[in-house]
């Protein structure tokens, strides 16, 4: 039976046993189901935090940075040690949405700029939108950064009931004021528009205090499914004195910003979580915590023992923190035993929809995805062998003539690309700041200076445009193979261009000047109709 893509279909056309299935579809009680019988979803998301900046990560590697809170529903529940992200914001967010890899998308270059016309395709019917035909009442507070050009885009729009956050990829904490250039406006918005109601709320405390506020509005005779978006711990770097006071002794002051920063989050999560136990939610809520891509090393982050940063394919910028807790988990042991299944943060979609038994919504999109649940819950082998990381063609080395000698097994390696399939791992064309970056406090001796200039050096063309590693090994990335294992590297180039034949144009227009805020009371807001 397939039942309608989009919307609530009008019961009264339909004969009588379709009249059924609809109505029963519309209170999330097809195939048996109730809305009783399905958790609560809550999937919060930080921004740029690194490998090395969560406590239970930073006490194993030298780290400084506290995360009390965090750490404690990590070790009550299930921790992701083989968790792999985008090494960016968009495309991040994008797979997380769609469950599809980003050459699927066109969003395989960059991030979705605030002056762009452009977003995560109309024809992906996203999660909120996949969970609301199984009953569920959806909310988003935080960053979309999947465009807004149009009304169509905007997250209300793609199957949130509520919304509350920003639209573009960062801006000031405080005054939510974000420039692009020379374009400047404010960003923060809702349901009923634009506001500036919060300027000068610190917005770690801003999204907290939102998102209890739709806990505590929300309707418990259906389920829940609540994204919070947190702007923590992007740049700049702003945090209220008070936090960064634990932090004082250490030299470098973004890392000692950033630490504080990471404390106003980890308090954040905890206010959130304390909302749902006073709503009585908490016990039927399993909640999900990652982060979009690795640490920006020159504001403040770390990815340390990993190589390289954020927007880079090496480890340090794809390898990310992650964890679930919930009730409904059955794991004997969690304390003891991290789950080290391969997972990709393009599985939460189907994962997520398995978890609250619900199916995808019949011929919506193929996804690349797989379910992980019972991998996540039973510890069961993950269902994925390969990870495609991104084939981005409009990143390339720019060599003038480079001829066919680059070209091998069908796939050009001055692209910029990785795939992981089984412990081995194949980067090809330059894939960014490339070195390990120790914490800042571990030494107590870098100025700010001597930390920018040594780390940003990364526009060298590389000596190189093929790279191999056993992950499983070496997963610092500090053993490069290709030359020992010449097979391997043509297997995985083969696998690169089969994906590379499945990819969709790169959607990367022009900037569009209509989109200044002067031209739209000082907000970033659509501009085409």
């Amino acid at each position: 039976m397939v039942i309608a893509k989009y919307g609530t279909v009008s019961c009264l056309w339909l004969p009588f046993v379709m009249v059924t299935l609809c109505c029963m579809f519309e209170k999330g009680e097809v195939f048996g189901q109730t809305t009783a019988d399905k958790p609560n979803i809550v999937f919060i998301l930080a921004d740029d935090y690194g490998y090395n900046d969560i406590g239970y990560h930073a006490i194993k590697h030298n780290s400084s940075m506290k995360t009390p809170f965090l750490d404690s529903l990590a070790l009550a529940g299930v921790k992701l040690e083989n968790y792999y992200v985008q090494p960016i914001c968009t495309p991040s967010r994008s797979q997380l949405m769609s469950g599809k890899y980003q050459i699927h998308t066109g969003l395989q270059h960059l991030v979705i700029t605030p002056p762009q016309p452009n977003g995560l395709g109309l024809d992906n019917i996203i999660l909120p939108q996949q969970l609301k035909h199984c009953g569920y009442s959806t909310y988003m507070v935080g960053k979309w950064h999947l465009g807004f050009y149009k009304t169509e885009y905007l997250p209300w729009n793609r199957g949130f009931d509520y919304y509350y956050g920003y639209l573009t990829g960062g801006e000031d904490y405080y005054t939510k004021y974000r420039c692009f250039g020379k374009l400047c406006g404010y960003d923060m918005t809702s349901l009923k528009g634009p506001t500036n109601e919060t300027y000068g709320e610190y917005s770690a405390h801003l999204f907290a205090r939102k998102t209890e506020e739709v806990i505590k509005a929300h309707d418990k005779t259906h389920p829940m499914f609540l994204y919070v978006a947190l702007q923590s711990v992007h740049s700049p770097m702003e945090v209220p004195e008070s936090y960064a006071k634990p932090f004082s002794w250490i030299k470098n002051k973004n890392r000692r910003i950033h630490g504080g920063m990471i404390l106003a989050m980890d308090e954040a999560v905890k206010n959130i979580t304390n909302s749902l136990k006073s709503a009585g939610m908490w016990d039927n809520t399993l909640l999900i915590f990652s982060t979009d891509n690795g640490g920006q090393v020159f504001a403040g982050g770390n990815n340390w023992p990993l190589r390289g940063n954020k927007v880079t394919l090496w480890e340090g910028g794809i390898r990310g923190v992650g964890f679930v807790h919930g009730s409904m988990l059955k794991v004997p042991n969690p304390n003891t035993k991290p789950n080290t299944a391969l997972i990709h943060i393009s599985d939460w979609l189907p994962t997520i929809l398995s978890a609250a038994k619900c199916p995808l919504i019949s011929g919506s999109q193929q996804l690349d995805g797989f379910d992980q649940w019972d991998t996540i819950q039973k510890y069961t082998p993950s269902k994925r062998s390969e990870i495609l990381h991104n084939i981005d063609p409009l990143n390339r080395v720019p060599i003038p003539d480079p001829h066919s000698m680059f070209v091998r097994k069908g796939f050009n390696t001055l692209i910029k690309a990785a795939i992981r399939m089984g412990d081995w791992k194949l980067i090809t064309g330059n894939p960014g700041f490339e070195k390990w970056v120790e914490p800042p406090e571990l030494k107590n001796e870098i100025s700010d200076e001597v930390l920018t200039t040594d780390y940003e050096n990364d526009k060298n063309l590389p000596s190189k445009t093929v790279h191999l590693f056993n992950i499983a090994k070496d997963p610092y990335e500090r053993n490069e193979l290709s030359q020992q294992h010449p097979d391997i590297v043509d297997i995985l180039l083969t696998r690169l261009a089969a994906y590379n034949q499945t990819a969709v144009p790169v959607r990367y227009p022009a900037e569009d000047p209509r989109c200044d805020p002067k031209l739209h009371g000082g907000f970033w807001q659509p501009w085409e109709n």
